[in-house]
């Protein structure tokens, strides 16, 4: 038996079929090149008989793409064989994959045939379509809930007609992994003629269990896995191909099987299906989600900067996803915050340091996640060698239609000594100003005020800078925070700051 892992993609056939995710022909295309460069060994590119348009899906991807097996879905009726094979005319290497029905609940209220009848259809089926191509799968709808016996019988007779590959579908999702083993592993030993083919199999997700049932299959016997981008697919989806293809690479020592993808494509064919789909990829999806090399908690990053291993069973790059992520968030520790102020340039003495992460954790707590210009933000006023005569200890502002602006402020100094204040104003700013201003005896003029936003989302922090001029001389301040009145009120006070020091 062969070591080597078929990889059958059905992205543009069973993915396609989950609603809402139909794609054009030059959609297809588009997936179908990148598939390519991904090196999947077989592409299922449609079901050539169920429309124009998949017909033309079919037919532009067998002329266009060369490297591969062009599949075409076809059930087990003339019609449909015949369209597939007209279809795929034009690939160097194609393939009919050809099916009916053996479960006794679709062969009873589906089909309403005996298993005489599914037998003769089945073969009739294989044969008409070695006629087109000497590459013909057969796939057992529903097989999970097959009689085993049954199953045997079937499979041993498409193989004396001609099929090359057997499929084994887990149609509904109703598979655990120990029972699907065992169904393989009595496929390889009850039917005779098995060393003729080789066993596939097409699980679906219903009950979250389809790339567990695929990696039971290999484990079994199976050599082809037919598996989907991002897992998409009717109603649960279907085994997810990045998870397939990871976890025999990842578990070698396990599987001992080989395969052909080249995995760096991973993450550009999984958001290529979901821009073209329009189907966003959950963060903490396997592989390919947002979070998937993402660390937060202070544990973890300590871990990963200290060997990557500790937390990463795979680097990002053997994905194409890039570098992990050390999110910064309330969960983080001092390790990943010193390491990503030294990636951004900033080196703190001890004290500035332990500020400028009390900081860090106040404003995690306010926001889901501190990005780099939020950090840059917080830290330049830890790097200034200008001391703050005047800290800001209590802010509090009243402010709105038909009340007058009013804030009351309460300052720290170096020594200890406490200023407290209040004072209205035109606006809520304003009143902030003239409160400290009262509060210090400042007697200055603003020339200038900006404020913007330093990140995006509604958590985002606001940067407010100020130009502040006494006697000639121009300071300027900046501070930033999720509320803008209290960064108006540091900014403020920083330029004040400036101007005693330097006077």
């Amino acid at each position: 038996m062969s070591d080597r892992v078929i990889i059958f993609d059905t992205t543009l056939r069973d993915g396609e079929q989950c609603p809402g995710a139909s794609m054009n022909p030059q959609q297809k295309l588009e997936v179908a090149r990148q598939l390519e460069r991904l090196k999947v060994d077989v592409i299922e590119a449609g079901f050539a008989v169920s429309s124009p348009g998949d017909f033309e899906g079919v037919n532009l991807i067998a002329r266009q793409i060369k490297g591969l097996v062009i599949a075409s879905l076809a059930r087990a009726v003339p019609k449909d064989i015949e369209a597939a094979g007209k279809a795929l005319k034009p690939a160097k290497r194609r393939r009919i994959h050809t099916f009916v029905a053996t479960s006794e609940i679709h062969m009873k209220y589906k089909l309403r045939k005996a298993e005489e009848e599914i037998v003769r259809l089945a073969v009739a089926a294989v044969k008409l379509a070695r006629k087109y191509t000497d590459d013909v799968e057969f796939s057992a709808e529903d097989a999970a809930r097959t009689q085993p016996e049954f199953l045997y019988r079937v499979f041993e007779a498409v193989i004396a007609a001609g099929a090359t590959t057997v499929n084994v579908p887990d149609t509904v999702g109703w598979a655990i992994p120990a029972q699907f083993g065992e169904l393989i592993r009595g496929i390889r030993e009850e039917v005779l003629n098995i060393h003729k083919a080789v066993i596939s199999v097409h699980c679906h997700n219903d009950l979250g269990l389809s790339t567990a049932n695929s990696l039971a299959a290999v484990l079994n016997g199976a050599r082809q896995v037919e598996c989907t981008i991002n897992g998409i697919g009717e109603r649960a989806g279907n085994a997810s191909l990045e998870e397939v293809v990871m976890a025999m690479k990842v578990r070698k020592d396990l599987f001992g099987v080989t395969h052909g993808v080249r995995t760096e494509e991973i993450y550009r064919a999984s958001r290529l299906v979901s821009k073209l789909t329009g189907f966003l990829v959950q963060p903490n999806k396997a592989i390919v989600g947002g979070n998937a090399f993402s660390h937060e908690s202070g544990i973890h990053q300590h871990g990963v900067l200290m060997h990557r291993k500790t937390y990463e069973i795979m680097h990002p790059k053997e994905v194409g996803y890039g570098e992990s992520k050390l999110v910064l968030g309330k969960h983080s520790g001092r390790h990943a915050f010193v390491e990503r102020l030294k990636g951004l340039g900033f080196v703190l003495g001890e004290k500035q340091m332990e500020r400028a992460f009390d900081r860090f954790k106040v404003l995690a707590d306010k926001k889901k996640e501190v990005f780099d210009d939020d950090l840059s933000a917080l830290v330049e006023d830890e790097i200034s060698e200008v001391p703050e005569r005047f800290t800001l200890g209590y802010l509090h502002v009243s402010s709105g239609t038909g009340v007058i602006p009013t804030a009351t402020i309460r300052l720290k100094t170096p020594e200890g000594k406490i200023l407290q204040g209040a004072a209205s104003g035109d606006g809520p700013v304003d009143a902030c100003y003239n409160a400290i201003d009262r509060l210090i005896q400042f007697k200055g003029k603003l020339q200038d005020y900006s404020i913007q936003s330093v990140t995006s989302g509604k958590d985002a922090l606001g940067e407010v800078t100020v130009k502040l001029a006494v006697n000639g001389r121009v300071e300027h301040g900046r501070a930033a925070s999720t509320d803008i009145i209290e960064a108006s009120a540091k900014a403020y006070l920083s330029a004040i700051n400036r101007l005693l020091h330097k006077r």
